[in-house]
């Protein structure tokens, strides 16, 4: 059976997963909705695309489609996600898979309650440096990590657009746009322990200073923006890790494009990524070792392979590539950022 795809927001980020469901042996985009009429038309008209509705209700009701794909603005995340799951299809969502913790609770209890798979799009757990890095962690390379460092930084690295910088349309700003990403990969690396507090700080610097300008559009930082460009933490888990994060859209840091590493600290070796190297020591020896991963070049661009695999886990009955579960970790972290920003302390998190 080939299962019918419906995509909701069609002007973004979408354009990203659709070779990838073009290359899926198991599915087929049959359907989009989008609130503007014109980019839903342009967006048919490229991709052979016929059903397409501004009301994504249509999609819903619609018994032929299986799978839902949300690539809406962070805001309308929760409400379609879990409007398809009662509707009885399943969902892959884009990151953040909702802007605060509670919302990702209900989206579970609608994921559990209609027995469909529901995952969080984080493609960069679908690059070849994170997979293997990953391979390696899973055998033991590193032993126990105690410790992480993970930032992802942009030099006037922003997207102007109101989906990006009005809270009542992101929930928030650089901390749960890019944080998302080196987070999100951070603990999957870690093997997702359990978070127990956050000291963290979430503000802007450099949008309001007149002149400030996005270099990635060429045009001006809009002034009515009203969310972070900076974000940093210290978080501690329950096994006694540590992570420091650090995340911005605007900062004056040596990168075109932008800077995304991450270090991991093992009893038995650390490692950095992108670079795929693992670091030991024989302290018998007093020999200091570096290795580098080999590593396959990528099938293909990780936004379209996600898809592949969340329609292959849907076709397999498998379970979700990137549990929901998961995703409330990441997001108990980041709103965790916010509240200790608020207090100025230390806040302890939820389980």
């Amino acid at each position: 059976m080939t299962l019918k795809v419906g995509v909701i927001g069609v002007g973004g980020i979408a354009r990203t997963h659709m070779p990838g469901w073009a290359a899926s042996e198991h599915a087929e985009v049959v359907a989009g909705s989008d609130i503007s009429e014109a980019a839903l038309r342009a967006w048919g008209e490229d991709n052979g695309v016929a059903r397409l509705e501004t009301d994504p209700a249509a999609l819903f009701s619609d018994p032929d489609i299986d799978v839902i794909d949300v690539c809406t603005p962070n805001r309308y995340h929760a409400p379609l996600s879990i409007a398809a799951l009662e509707a009885g299809k399943h969902v892959i969502c884009e990151k953040p898979l909702a802007p605060t913790p509670a919302e990702i609770r209900d989206m579970i209890a609608a994921r559990d309650a209609s027995g469909k798979l529901l995952m969080t799009a984080q493609h960069f757990r679908f690059t070849g440096t994170a997979r293997a890095l990953k391979a390696e962690i899973d055998r033991g390379a590193l032993g126990d990590i105690y410790h992480a460092r993970g930032w992802m930084l942009r030099r006037a690295g922003l997207i102007p657009g109101p989906g990006f910088v009005l809270k009542q349309h992101s929930g928030g700003g650089a901390t749960i746009d890019i944080g998302v990403h080196i987070l999100d990969l951070t603990l999957w690396m870690m093997g997702n322990p359990q978070p127990l507090a956050v000291n963290g700080v979430a503000r802007s610097e450099l949008a309001g200073i007149p002149g400030a300008f996005s270099a990635w559009t060429g045009t001006a930082v809009p002034p009515e923006m009203d969310v972070e460009e900076l974000a940093l933490a210290l978080v501690r888990f329950d096994n006694g890790a540590t992570l420091v994060l650090e995340v911005s859209w605007l900062l004056h840091h040596d990168v075109t494009g932008e800077d995304m590493q991450m270090w991991l600290y093992g009893t038995r070796g650390g490692s950095h990524w992108p670079k795929c190297e693992i670091y030991s020591t024989n302290y018998e020896t007093q020999q200091h070792y570096n290795v580098a991963l080999r590593r396959t070049q990528d099938s293909m661009e990780p936004h379209a392979l996600e898809c592949v695999e969340f329609a292959r886990a849907v076709a397999e009955g498998a379970p979700s590539p990137v549990p929901a579960e998961q995703s409330l970790q990441v997001l108990t972290i980041l709103d965790g950022i916010y509240r200790s920003q608020q207090s100025g302390r230390e806040v302890r998190l939820d389980s």
